[in-house]
């Protein structure tokens, strides 16, 4: 299994950027699976930011609401955050995940398959 994360960037505050992640070789059908997208920054813990069930279900952490969308396109394999009105605190490296469990988690310990992170620089 692969998933590809890309589309990250440095972009000033107030900006956006669209981060993408594909997926490859899945072991069942993608549109079984849910997804999700959590960061990372630098001396902190993995936190969850969004995620999309199978059923197209949509969730987002707090700091996110209303500035992130997440979407999906099962026939790519594929999962979108469009990110809006990007703050400095949104910096972090960005991690897609897909979880293949039938109950949908924000924990990432629940998540089976993870990208490799794609890093989102937002500067003041």
């Amino acid at each position: 299994v692969q998933l590809q994360a890309s589309g990250g960037g440095l972009v000033q505050t107030g900006g956006s950027l669209r981060l993408s992640c594909a997926a490859s070789r899945l072991p069942i059908s993608s549109y079984t699976m849910h997804w999700g997208w959590f960061r990372q920054a630098p001396g902190k813990e993995r936190e969850f930011v969004a995620g999309i069930r199978r059923n197209f279900v949509t969730d987002y952490a707090d700091y996110v609401e209303g500035r992130f969308t997440i979407s999906r396109d099962n026939a790519k394999n594929t999962v979108y955050l469009q990110m809006n009105s990007l703050k400095p605190e949104d910096t972090a490296v960005y991690y897609c995940a897909v979880d293949s469990s039938p109950t949908y988690s924000r924990s990432p310990h629940d998540y089976n398959y993870w990208g490799q992170g794609t890093l989102v620089t937002v500067s003041s």
